[in-house]
This record gives C-alpha cells, structure tokens and sequence, in this order.
C-alpha cells in the first residue's frame, strides 16, 4: 500500500492532540503557496466551550519580533537611522550603546528585561507594563558583551525597536503592523498589547497536574517583542507572502532573511526576528513563540517551498510538533539517536568561563545527554560516534578534548573549554547567609539559613519568593527560577561566592544566560 501525503499528514495531525496534549490548536500546512491541511481542534475557551476554529485569535508571541523588523524595514532604508531614539532609552548605559541593527539581531549585549525584572523582585504573576518596562531599560549601566561580538535572546530589543519607530515617524506600532498585515492579507491579525484577554476571548491555558489546565494569568503589556494577535488563516496568508515574493530581492521576507553576520564575520544564525536554521537537514527560516499559556512555532524551508504554522494554547514544544508535521510532508522519520553508545565519561558540572555560568551535563535518554545551560529547558543532545554530543545550526555542541571539555554555539558565537566545578569540601560552604546589594540594579539578594540555604530577590518591582539553593561545587550554588513573568523563567541561576582574605563571605557573582555578571556585596 503507498504511504501517500494524504494519509501521512492525517495521521501527523490526528497525533498532535495526544502527542501535545491540551484544550486546543490549530496547524497548517503550505506547500508552493497551496493550502495542503488547514485544522483545528479542541477548544479556544474551555469553560465557555467556544471551539478552536482557524479563525480564532491567538497570541504568536515573539513570532511579534519578525513584524516589528519588517515594519522598520518598510520605513527606514537602513534601521540605523533609529540610533538616537534607542540610545535616549538606555540614558544610564556607560560605553558603546548598541545600534539598531544589532537590536534586531539579537546582538545588543543588553541583559533581557525579564530576568531582571526577577532580580528587582517581581512576583511572577504581577502587573508589567509600560512604566515597569521603561524603568528596567533605563536602568541598564552595563552590558554582559560587546554589541555585535555574541548572540543572546533579548525581548526588549524589539521593544525598543517599536517605541523608537512609533517616535521618530509619529505612527503607532500598531499602524504600522496594520500595513505589514494589510499587504500580506492578514485580515484579523492586531497588535494586542495587553495580554489579560483577547477579543475574541479565546484563551490560554497553564499545565495544573497530570492532565489538568487551567487559565493562565498574564498581567503584561506585549509591544514590539510579543504582541501580535493572529489567527491560523492570519498565518496562513503570511507564509502564502512569503512563498509569492520569494524571488524579490527586495521584497520584506527576503530583506528579513538575508544573511546577517557578528563583528567578527562570523555567520549569525539570528537576524531580524528569524532564526536560520535546520529543520530536517535543510536550511529553514522561522520562530518559535510563548507565552504563560500559549506556545506556537512556524518554519519556511525555500528550497522546498513549504511553511508549517502550529499554535497551541497552553505550553509544550511547539517546535517539536512542527517538526513531526514537516517530517510527514517529506514522507521523513525523525532520525534518532544510537542508543548503543555508552555514557560519556564527562558528565558532571562546569562553569563556562565567559559567561560564568553554570553548565551541568547529565545522562539522558540512550545515546543523548542533556545539557543544562543557557535555558530554563534542558537541551538534549544526540551523542556522535567521534565521541562529541549535539551539533547543528543551533544546537549547542559539547566535544572532549585534551584540554578539557569544549562548549561550541554557533548560534551565539560562543566557543570556550569548560573549567570544572570544583567538589564540595566540608565547611566550604559555610557563611553564605546574609544580604547582598547590587549596586547597579540597587537590588537585594537575601541568603536565609532556615536548616538549609534559601534565597531570594527584592528590589523595585516587589519582593520575590525564596527558593531552596543547590550546592553544586564548592562556593558555587544554583538558585531555581521555576516561574517568571514570561513563559520562560531564566532557568537556574548561578551564584558564585567570593571570599576575602581571612575567608569571610564578600560577595557574589549572580547570572543566568539572560543576565550575566551582576555584582552583589555583602552589606
């Protein structure tokens, strides 16, 4: 019997309910600009039964970042014309201010306002809008890189994008998403700011047990980083604008997805709101999107010419479910690891140097391991027969050398040797206990012994929740951050202590991918 498309894309989309289970979403399938499968299921508001429908809005998050980088690229010739509103924003920042283009590549070196908004204390449900915004960009002093020589995801770059491009042409972001949409067709996509509702009052849901979801609560106020309101059909006649202007040089997509490159003319995988990556073992351009709530995902591959949108109100790996559907249009399995390689003999903690962050390698499934790092998920990564784990456009990479463990991420530009976490000694982590001040957040740390160090954060945005902190290596400690007001909390933060002389407790060094290298003095 031949395993057609048809029965192939039945199939895929007859999984994903189960697959990544939740009250709804919906998917569709592009192929040459054609509609190949168009469907939904499940609910858009469970307690009001309103059923999931290709028409229903959706939240696409930071898929937002990609329309904020076409509206300035329908207005300005060169983004750079937007320096001077960017840098009247970061009015504290001490040195090289980055430019707009490295806003859009993710290359500012700014520390993501989200995490801080953390360290400043804030309760991951409360209020943030745009006073809270406007505050914690003010504050930046530092930057944790030098514009233009590494990658970091950074939401309120696109922020800054938007509000510069509302000031210095005098329109609105939203009317210029208005043009963007009414040139793609995109005839109920907006700029839905406040994430409390949607008009159509479809919503999202959070995880509560095994199996169980409830409403998500989101107090935020979106802009430029995460803002855009679509619906499938929405989606559906973006990729279609994609796919018809795919041969004009000139054309939005095309200026968007041109190669982009880092300071030192390395290749950057990350440009205008899109990353380049692989998908399947072909170049593929897209976004992922989240939200407390809601997660989607959308890819282009342009060789083939084929598009697959998935948006899903409530949280999973929206990327893995447009991978199964893309794998069922190329008639593909998905390629699995060899799980008769053995386990490596350089699982343990480190510390990347850089960064001075944490980076714990653990067993995983056969023939993976799983990395914990720059992410609030742990990445997987697939062992090799040369005996290194992960690789790819965006993938991280861990290879043992003669010289110690190699982390390599292409994506960001970060290639380093991994030190060791230094074991525990009995009584080396005496004393952590007490307050500790940023000078430059003007935050507090608080370290509680309460039988076993606890933790937490407080500062202008309220006062943040303890948390049970992990020894991992002598005066190095992980703080968990299981939620935060975004979708994704910045995963565990590494707190490494610093001693004086007589051995007394001075300070700490706190980071995490998002924001590195802050210091707090013990007062």
């Amino acid at each position: 019997m031949t395993d057609t498309l048809d029965a192939r894309l039945d199939r895929a989309l007859a999984a994903l309910p189960r697959t990544y289970s939740g009250p709804g979403g919906a998917v569709a399938v592009l192929r040459e600009g054609e509609v190949l499968a168009r469907h939904a299921w499940g609910w858009a508001n469970a307690e009001r039964r309103v059923a999931f429908t290709p028409a229903s809005l959706f939240r696409m998050c930071s898929i937002t970042k990609q329309f904020t980088c076409a509206s300035v690229l329908a207005a300005f010739a060169d983004p750079r014309e937007l320096d001077t509103a960017i840098a009247a924003r970061l009015p504290r920042l001490a040195g090289p201010r980055p430019d707009a283009l490295q806003l859009a590549h993710n290359q500012s070196g700014l520390r993501d306002y989200w995490a801080v908004a953390m360290l400043h204390g804030s309760p991951a449900e409360a209020p943030f809008g745009d006073r809270e915004a406007a505050m914690v960009i003010a504050g930046a002093q530092t930057l944790h890189f030098a514009p233009g020589t590494r990658s970091s995801y950074v939401n309120q770059n696109f922020r800054l994008l938007g509000d510069a491009l509302a000031e210095r042409t005098g329109r609105s972001l939203a009317e210029h998403f208005r043009g963007i949409f009414e040139r793609a067709g995109m005839t109920s996509a907006i700029l839905a700011a406040d994430t409390r509702a949607l008009p159509d009052g479809t919503e999202g849901y959070e995880q509560m047990g095994q199996g169980g979801h409830r409403v998500a609560v989101n107090r935020l106020i979106w802009t430029g980083d995460a803002g855009l309101g679509a619906s499938l059909d929405d989606m559906i006649a973006w990729e279609k604008h994609i796919d018809a202007t795919r041969d004009d040089a000139r054309s939005l997509y095309q200026r968007l997805a041109a190669p982009v490159a880092f300071a030192d003319g390395r290749p950057a995988p990350y440009g205008f709101g899109l990353a380049r990556e692989e998908a399947l073992g072909r170049p593929a351009s897209g976004h992922g999107g989240g939200l407390r709530g809601w997660s989607s995902h959308r890819l282009y591959l342009p060789r083939e010419r084929i598009s697959v949108v998935v948006m899903l109100n409530h949280i999973t790996d929206a990327r893995a479910a447009a991978i199964d559907v893309l794998a069922a249009v190329l008639g593909e399995a998905r390629p699995e690891p060899d799980a008769s390689l053995p386990a490596p003999a350089w699982l343990g903690a480190y510390v990347e140097p850089e960064t001075g962050i944490l980076a714990r390698v653990e067993a995983g499934e056969p023939g993976r391991v799983r990395l914990r790092f720059a992410s609030w998920r742990p990445e997987t990564l697939d062992r090799n027969a040369d005996g290194s784990a992960g690789g790819g456009s965006r993938s991280s990479r861990l290879v043992p050398t003669p010289q110690g463990l190699r982390l390599e991420r292409p994506a960001d530009n970060l290639f380093s040797t991994l030190v060791p976490a230094r074991p525990v000694a009995a009584g080396t982590q005496a004393g952590i206990a007490g307050r500790y001040h940023c000078a430059e957040l003007d935050a507090e740390l608080s370290i509680v012994d309460a039988g076993v160090p606890y933790a937490a954060f407080s500062g202008c945005l309220g006062q943040g929740r303890m948390e049970l902190l992990e020894p991992v290596g002598e005066d190095l400690w992980a703080m968990p951050c299981p939620r935060a007001l975004d979708h994704s909390p910045p995963g565990d933060w590494t707190l490494a202590v610093r001693r004086d002389a007589s051995g007394r407790v001075a300070g700490i060094t706190l980071g995490c991918w998002l924001a590195r290298g802050l210091d707090y003095r013990r007062r």
